[in-house]
This record gives structure tokens, sequence and C-alpha cells, in this order.
């Protein structure tokens, strides 16, 4: 497994019909950023509206996993999620002038080709794995569905299908290192039973349905008749069944193509925890919903690991810098000089503490009679935690200048009042490059969670 974050070095695009709306659409991959994650972009939208690939934005999981925000929909993306997670790319761009990626051929090898040719990127940052140290599972009884995560220092996934069909039996499949993707997992194509495809064209869905990117499984006995209406049903001059029961000849790459394109899914909707994993993954009759639902759980299991590391302010003991030696530091002065120690600092990480008094002159004008300390405060005196951080890594910190340039998942989980202490923590996201600083920001009120954030600062010298 890459040690390093990866991109790519070139965009390139894949063009095709969407399995569900039907819609042809260009779908492009484009190089982007550390620790810019797996993001698409709807360019054929107003104001081009880009939708991260995160397990909060699932809306629907109708033979596929669809995700919205920002009013863009983006329908069945898994299988083009999982040829980034087994090509180990981490940062993407995924512009599509459609709602739905392309089907291609029903796999991910007509996306990883593509992206194999323009070559990957070897960025200068480490990969955030989340490692998995404990079991987790997952259980859907009325589905006879089990996913359960158990820990290792790798990345393996095993799938096994049973659909009481005598056509598939029991199958199961399985990925012992990352690098067998490709020729193993990424050419497996998806596949619908004969007895669903009728109910899935009256749902008005795979619209982009076809012989040509779909495995059809013929489970039971057709007459003449309706191997003729199904031929209209396709758009096919003609319709046949295969002796193995796979509708119109179609050859399976694999004797197990079923169950590896099952795999193949779960790859996909687990990139939506938004980090790699390291960890055994067993999933017994996986689907986008219990893979979806997994998911969730994993992403609670981060959450619950990163609030694990709560700092820990102890009134008694000297700061590391005093309101004073802030001052020299931070160009802030009265009323927007917000923090009022420092306990912690080194090349990183830093911690600030904030206490919050009715006297602060904005509890006159927000919120009378109900004092509550606005959002806005709370990420400037994050900021200026942060800016402790950056001027640290200069000689003659009262040198220079730092600059706000941005703020991302931004999140207020509780109010904070008068009384309260915050506890504001901060940590690079990537080493400054350029006079460029990423940070994640937490702030703790009691030790609970009350906002955090991802800020991004410039550094910049005062004029002489």
């Amino acid at each position: 497994m890459n040690d390093k974050q990866h991109t790519i070095k070139a965009p390139v695009t894949v063009t095709g019909i969407g399995l569900h709306t039907g819609v042809v659409s260009n779908m492009t991959f484009k190089p982007a950023p550390i620790n810019h994650g797996y993001k698409f972009q709807r360019i054929d939208l107003p104001g081009q509206p880009v939708v991260a690939a995160d397990v909060d934005n699932v809306v629907d999981l109708s033979r596929g996993t669809t995700i919205e925000q920002n009013g863009a929909r983006i329908h069945t993306i898994e299988h083009t999620l999982a040829a980034l997670v087994g090509l180990q790319i981490d940062n993407v761009l995924i512009e599509l002038d459609g709602p739905e990626p392309p089907i291609m051929d029903g796999s991910s090898i007509q996306f990883v080709k593509p992206l194999l040719e323009v070559g990957l990127e070897e960025q200068n940052a480490l990969r955030n794995y989340f490692e998995i140290t404990k079991g987790l599972s997952y259980k859907d009884d009325a589905r006879g569905v089990e996913i359960a995560a158990l820990p290792l220092d790798d990345y393996r996934l095993t799938a096994m299908v049973d659909y009481n069909s005598p056509i598939l039996g029991s199958q199961h499949a399985s990925i012992t290192n990352i690098d067998q993707f490709v020729d193993e997992i990424a050419p497996c194509r998806t596949f619908v039973f004969l007895h669903e495809l009728e109910a899935l064209f009256k749902q008005n869905l795979i619209k982009g349905g076809d012989l040509d990117n779909a495995i059809v499984i013929v489970d039971r006995v057709v007459q003449d008749e309706e191997l003729n209406y199904l031929s209209d049903l396709l758009k096919k001059p003609k319709v046949e069944v295969k002796e193995e029961g796979i509708l119109n000849n179609t050859e399976l790459r694999f004797k197990n193509e079923p169950a590896r394109h099952k795999l193949l899914d779960l790859m996909g909707d687990l990139a939506l925890i938004g980090r790699p994993i390291k960890g055994q993954i067993l999933a017994a009759r996986p689907g986008h919903a219990a893979n979806v639902a997994f998911a969730k759980k994993v992403k609670r299991m981060i959450h619950e690991a990163t609030i694990k590391n709560v700092p820990t302010y102890d009134p008694k003991k000297k700061p590391v810098m005093d309101i004073n030696q802030i001052s020299a530091t931070l160009p802030h002065r009265y009323p927007f000089l917000l923090i009022d120690k420092i306990i912690h600092l080194d090349e990183t990480t830093v911690t600030g503490v904030k206490n919050v008094t009715m006297n602060e002159p904005f509890f006159q004008g927000h919120f009378p009679g109900n004092p509550v300390l606005p959002g806005v405060i709370q990420i400037e005196a994050m900021a200026q935690t942060g800016g402790i951080l950056v001027l640290n890594t200069v000689e003659n910190p009262e040198d220079y200048w730092t600059y706000f340039l941005g703020i991302d998942k931004c999140r207020f989980k509780r109010k904070v009042i008068p009384g309260d202490t915050i506890i504001f923590k901060c940590e690079l996201l990537a080493p400054i490059k350029r006079g460029i600083a990423k940070m994640s920001g937490q702030a703790f009120v009691a030790g609970q969670l009350v906002m955090e954030a991802e800020m991004s600062a410039s550094i910049v010298k005062k004029d002489a």
C-alpha cells in the first residue's frame, strides 16, 4: 500500500450513457491538491456545484449509490470510486456534464485504463489512513446481510453472495493485496436477475441498461414469447439464453464474476468514508444499502476516535504562552484578540484557551437576553490559535502577518455561552509550503466537541 498521497498527472475524459438515467455524459478526471479527496462537479448546472463523495451526502440507494450536495445530484458513483480506490488515487476532481457517470461496460476497467494511461503523481503528504483498531459489525437480519471490520495493518476485503439461485449458487471473492484490483476486480461487471429486469424498467430505472453493460442472469425457464418481449424491451434484434443461464450468450470473465462485482461495489461505497482504510472487511450478501450503513458506522468510529483526543486543560499549570506573549506574536488587539492562553505548541499542533465572559462587547447585540457566542467569533478565535502555530515556524514572528484564506467542512455542534471555557486545538494537515498552511481545528467545551473546521492561511512578511 502507498504511504504517500497521489493524484493523476493530467486530466482524462471518458464518455458514455448513464445506467439508470439513460443520459449520455462526459466525465473528466482532473488532478487535485493534497487532502482534496474525491469530489464531483456538475459543470452542466448553474454555478457548477461541487458534490463531495461523502457518506453523509447519500440520498438514494435504488440499485446504486446516489449523492447530493449544493442542489446537485450524482447517480451511480460506486464504479467510479472503486477505480480510484483500487488505484490508490487520493485526490481527484471529477467533472460531469450530466447527472450520472457513464456505465461503460458495467465494470470499473474502462475508468482504470485511461487513468493508468495518464499516470499517477506522488504528492508530498502522507495518506491519512484510518486503522481499524477494534472489531466493528453491521447486521440486517431481514436481508441476511452481515458486514464486519477487523484490525489489520493492510487492506483486505472478502465478499460472499448466496442468492438461492441454481445458476449462481454460493460465491465468494477476495482481494488480499490492493495490486490485484486492476486484473481481478476492476473488469467485473454489474449483474441483474431476469425476474428483476422488467420491474426495474417499470421503476424508471436502468434507462441506459443494455446487454453490453450488464450481465442478465436467467434463473427460470423462459418461453420464446417472453424472449421476443425482452428483445423489444432491450431494443435488441434477438435475445437468447445460453445453457449456463446468462442472457444473450454473454461470456463471464470469471466464474465468480458476480461476487467479484459485489466486492467492487463494496470498495466504491466504502470510499465515501473519506479516508483510506487499514483493516480487513468481511461482507456476507452486501448491497448498497448495507454498504452505506456500514460506512456510516465506520465514519462514526473515526469521529469518536478523533474526539477521544480531547486536550486537557489544567488552569494551575503555567501556560506555554500567556496573554502578554500572545500579544507580542499576534497583531490583534481589543476587541478582537480572542485567545487568552496557549497551553501546547509543537511543530504541527497548537492548543489555545478562550474564557467566555458576559463582558465581551458582541453580547450587547447578539441575541440580547439569550447570550450565545457567535459562530464567526469561534472561527476567528480558532484561526488566531492556528496563527500562533504558523508564526511558530518562522524566526521573528512579529515581522509577519497571517491572513485567513479559507474555511471548509465547518460544523457547529452546540452553542457556547458566557461562563464556558473553550479549548481550541489546531493541527497542520500538511507541511507549510510557499507560505500556505492548511489546518484542521476543533473546539471543545467541558470535553465536548462544539465546533470543527478545516482552515487555510497565508503567512506574509511585513513591508520593511
